[in-house]
């Protein structure tokens, strides 16, 4: 009876010993077939991966080239300057841009300039430009009380804007279904000026060329 306890003592250790191997071998062999098809994976397809790689880096920096080229054709910037009689608002634009006059202003009324790459597009409410000028005689603080709506909405945000000493207010946001992006509105003389984007796609010019280069006589 003992030597059969001592048996069945002897034989567990055995068996148990024997499942750990075959555990151990079987984790062995998966990580073994693992290793061996990433290498035939890699040794097969090594060329076609090097050339997809070597295509990308080509596309990355043709796209690159391509990015540093047009912002050096914006270069030197020209100036787009409004009637004397009404403030001679100004300020610089990209050379690439084109401009259209729609009201010159001389007849008493508005004076309304549209910028954008290439050629201008068509006037409408839904054509988001590059940039917009609009001089008019629309009492400043009735202007931005058309507004004041979505400012509270949340779709604008409205911040002061100091420029040669005159303080205005700058929004941005939403505007319409058409137009979101930056609007600086101020009262020069008797006139509500509007210097407006009406796209993220041009805020970096916006921002960075036409706003910091907004002048007027006051």
């Amino acid at each position: 009876m003992n030597s059969i306890k001592q048996e069945q003592g002897i034989a567990n250790p055995l068996m148990v010993m024997c499942i750990l191997l075959s555990i151990l071998s079987l984790v062995l062999g998966g990580a073994f077939i693992w290793a061996y098809s990433n290498y035939v994976d890699h040794r097969d397809n090594v060329q076609e991966k090097v050339e997809a790689a070597v295509t990308k880096a080509v596309n990355d920096q043709i796209e690159a080239d391509k990015k540093d080229f047009l912002e050096k054709e914006k270069q030197p910037y020209s100036k787009l300057i409004g009637p004397e009689d009404l403030g001679s608002v100004s300020f610089s634009y990209p050379k690439t841009w084109s401009v259209y006059i729609a009201e010159d202003g001389l007849r008493g009324e508005n004076y309304e300039a549209y910028l954008h790459p290439g050629s201008v597009p068509a006037v409408s409410a839904s054509t988001p430009f590059a940039t917009r000028l609009v001089i008019s005689g629309d009492v400043y603080e009735s202007f931005l009380r058309r507004y004041d709506g979505l400012v509270k909405k949340g779709d604008l945000r409205s911040n002061p804007i100091t420029i040669n000493n005159l303080t205005g207010v700058k929004l941005d946001g939403k505007f319409s279904n058409y137009r979101s992006g930056t609007m600086i509105v101020l009262k020069v003389r008797d006139k509500t000026v509007v210097v407006a984007s009406d796209s993220t796609e041009f805020t970096k010019d916006f921002e960075e060329v036409v706003a910091k280069s907004i002048d007027f006589n006051p």
